[in-house]
């Protein structure tokens, strides 16, 4: 790749899609080095320098030295997102430890912050490694997210929505995600790039009816888009998102 382009980190999940395939549509791909990877990596390389923007968790945004959201496009929720989940063979409060998905970096701030403030348990934390999910057992419940989390509802008899249990403590929508850099970007380039974006919303049925998607049904996906998950970082989203950082500072 040319050292001229910008280079992008991009979560690799059903539901970056959208913003892929917007990117690609549009030609403003061919201006950025893209790499897709788990949010914790997204995260790790916005924060060392390794990409210039990234769809990253939003709880890394205190961490960098130069943080500017330069999208009005996110990953997001307003109630249940179906991406996110805690899974337990017992309630909540008889749950003695959680099991935090080695993808995630929100979605463990997330689920203590809902610990403490909505569910009022204090489990032990315990930082999982792949294969985590055979280890969710009796009272260890185990946060799992992206598109495992989708196929792994029904496994479970009991599960918590993270975004849904976020919308109960707060009446706010959450944010998982959303474009930032880590430097001043050429303005020229922002306005290619969030004209592409404008059109992931459209773009979605072309991504239902053309791709299979390895364990889930058409159907699953369709519903995952219509009922889940929104792309549009508005007012009552940044709002969620403040409450969050500032929760998490506390």
């Amino acid at each position: 790749m040319s050292g001229s382009k910008i280079k992008l980190s991009v979560v690799s999940y059903l539901n970056s899609r959208p913003f892929i395939l917007s990117l690609e549509k549009s030609g403003a791909s061919e201006l950025m080095d893209i790499s897709l990877d788990m949010p914790s990596d997204c995260a790790a390389k916005l924060l060392d320098g390794r990409v210039d923007i990234g769809l990253v968790p939003v709880t890394i945004i205190p961490q960098l030295k130069t943080a500017q959201i330069i999208s009005d496009y996110c990953i997001a929720a307003d109630g249940p997102v179906a991406s996110v989940l805690l899974l337990s063979h017992t309630p909540i409060k008889d749950v003695k430890r959680i099991l935090l998905d080695y993808q995630s970096m929100t979605s463990v701030q997330l689920v203590r912050i809902l610990s403490k403030k909505l569910w009022k348990v204090e489990p032990e934390w315990i930082d999982a490694e792949p294969g985590y999910e055979n280890n969710i057992l009796e009272d260890t419940a185990g946060l799992i997210i992206g598109d495992r989390a989708l196929t792994a509802a029904n496994l479970y008899p009991y599960v918590y929505d993270l975004s849904e249990e976020w919308k109960k403590l707060t009446g706010l929508p959450f944010v998982f995600a959303c474009w930032v850099s880590n430097k001043t970007i050429d303005s020229a380039f922002l306005r290619k790039f969030n004209e592409s974006l404008s059109h992931s919303v459209e773009l979605i049925p072309e991504i239902i009816n053309d791709q299979k998607f390895e364990n889930l049904s058409k159907q699953q996906v369709t519903d995952y888009f219509d009922n889940n998950i929104q792309l549009v970082l508005d007012k009552k989203k940044k709002a969620g998102m403040d409450l969050f950082l500032k929760y998490i500072n506390e």
